[in-house]
């Protein structure tokens, strides 16, 4: 892959740095250049993209050369991660950014909030086809920092300028972890440049050097940082208050970034097994925490919050049990349908209007349909290869997914059963479970050369795995057997508690109260 190939990847960042430049310059009220040149710069970014996959697809993974001095430089690696994340920032950028021309007309900040917005585009688009340490750590800040404009643009609101303060402080704990990391690691293995440190973590035999270790741990508190782990998730519960296209930005792009600096970096995170344990065991813990108060919102929004932290958690189970490849297909599905869910949350209400309430289903029968999915699955995790006790994290999320869509057989277990009437649903749970098996077998083909093999699991990780799916299997009963009813004064406190998650929120934005932040009332 020649220099010019890569350097190609730089377009899209630098059209966006470009509109932000031009939104900061204009002092006048005439928006529409700057809302075309944003457009522009989008569909820029989308066609780059199309040409570094391309190029990764012709003459395979590669790194452009530096640019700059003394290892402080701009250097483009290119590989099926780092295409898939770039086609990612560009498609979502470009609709959020189409999405809020309309959302925002008519506001007097409209200028400012679409170069903010093109400014944490660019830095993100930077990020994710990061060659050297130096850049990496620098767009992660950037992007943090350009972010939180956008978190603070209505600085009249008490509540947002309150969660950007949780967010601010909680990014710079997580940039400090990753500045420490990158230190060790260029003082280990002698070299900024990423794709050189990951070869060289490939090859180490026996422990690894004390710095590596602890680099790796700094790596996964970084990720965990970011990506609104339990317990410092409450910032992205309460940043509601920003125009609906940040939250669809935050939730369907931002907030992944965690995942992505964990599988980028996956050759060194799993040297360390207290680092890839600390990562499913917080992960496994985020994510029922977030599904079980998901399950009991009243608002689209906040319903659609409590599902991210709920998803973040997941993907940082998988890249703690080794499913590093999954991880990333997780990355590029949850934000192709969080940035649907917000962008159409305006439509949901309606929608869940003309939906009727599920009937009640007797707990036996809920007990039935889970087991029927579970055992569906487990025959058809055999015919295709997936049972390996050895590697559990392909059979526990296909359990979990499967549990996911077991909902699909209450209907039919509500009244009298008939063969008619669950043989639809069952097919729908296989159906689930021979595409994430399908879609499994893809991401492992083209991440293959980027990620490690999934190691044979541990003690420790065979029991994170089993009580994940043993909580996910507790929650689908709870929801099923007893969401549509809560029948005695026990049942609703508990309910009330995890409504308002476990009052986590409200503790961590006391915690945070007392510092200030750029953007915020004096």
């Amino acid at each position: 892959m020649t220099d010019q190939i890569a350097w190609v990847a730089l377009i899209g960042p630098l059209a966006l740095g470009a509109v932000s430049g031009l939104a900061a310059a204009r002092s006048d009220r005439r928006l529409e250049p700057v809302l075309k040149a944003a457009e522009v710069a989008g569909v820029l970014s989308m066609l780059a993209a199309v040409v570094a996959a391309g190029s990764v697809a012709v003459w395979g993974s590669g790194t452009s050369s530096l640019l700059g001095l003394a290892g402080i430089a701009v250097s483009v690696r290119l590989d099926p991660l780092s295409v898939a994340m770039l086609a990612l920032v560009s498609v979502v950028g470009t609709v959020v950014l189409r999405f809020s021309r309309n959302y925002l007309d008519g506001d007097p900040g409209q200028g400012r909030f679409t170069g903010d917005l093109c400014l944490t585009l660019a830095a993100a688009a930077l990020l994710v086809v990061s060659g050297n340490l130096v850049q990496l750590v620098a767009a992660w800040i950037g992007t943090s920092l350009a972010l939180h404009r956008l978190l603070v643009f209505y600085r009249d609101r008490p509540r947002a300028v309150a969660a950007a303060r949780g967010k601010f402080l909680v990014a710079r704990a997580s940039d400090a972890c990753l500045i420490g990391a990158a230190l060790l690691l260029a003082t280990a293995f002698g070299t900024t440049d990423i794709a050189e440190i990951l070869a060289q973590a490939r090859l180490v035999d026996g422990a690894p050097e004390p710095g590596v270790i602890l680099a790796a741990g700094l790596i996964v508190v970084a990720a965990l940082l970011k990506s609104a782990q339990f317990p410092s998730h409450g910032w992205l519960i309460e940043v509601m208050e920003t125009p609906t296209p940040v939250s669809a930005l935050l939730h369907a792009g931002i907030v992944n970034a965690g995942g992505f600096l964990v599988v980028r970096f996956a050759d060194v995170v799993v040297l360390s097994g207290g680092a890839m344990h600390l990562l499913a065991a917080v992960g496994a813990v985020t994510a029922l925490v977030g599904s079980i108060v998901m399950a009991t919102q009243s608002s689209v929004k906040l319903s659609l919050a409590w599902s991210t932290v709920a998803q973040m958690g997941f993907m940082m189970l998988q890249c703690g049990l080794g499913a590093f490849a999954l991880a990333a297909l997780h990355i590029v599905a949850h934000s192709a349908y969080k940035a649907h869910a917000f962008l159409s949350s305006g439509t949901a209400v309606s929608t869940l209007r003309r939906t009727s309430s599920p009937a009640p289903v007797a707990p036996g029968r809920v007990l039935a349909g889970l087991a029927a999915a579970l055992g569906a699955y487990a025959a058809l995790a055999l015919a295709l290869g997936l049972w390996d006790a050895g590697r559990p994290a392909t059979l526990a999320f296909g359990a979990i997914l499967v549990l996911g869509v077991a909902h699909l057989l209450m209907p039919a277990l509500a009244g009298r059963p008939s063969l008619g009437s669950v043989a639809a649903p069952l097919a729908a749970a296989c159906g689930a479970a021979v595409a994430y098996a399908v879609l499994h077998a893809g991401a492992v083909r083209i991440l293959g050369p980027v990620v490690p093999e999934p190691a044979t699991a541990d003690g420790v990780s065979l029991a994170i795995a089993a009580a994940a799916v043993a909580g996910f299997a507790t929650i689908a009963f709870l929801q099923l057997a007893g969401g549509p009813r809560i029948a005695d004064g026990l049942a609703r406190a508990a309910y009330v508690h995890v409504a308002n998650g476990f009052y986590l929120n409200v503790l961590f934005g006391r915690l945070t109260g007392a510092f200030r932040v750029p953007g915020g009332p004096s």
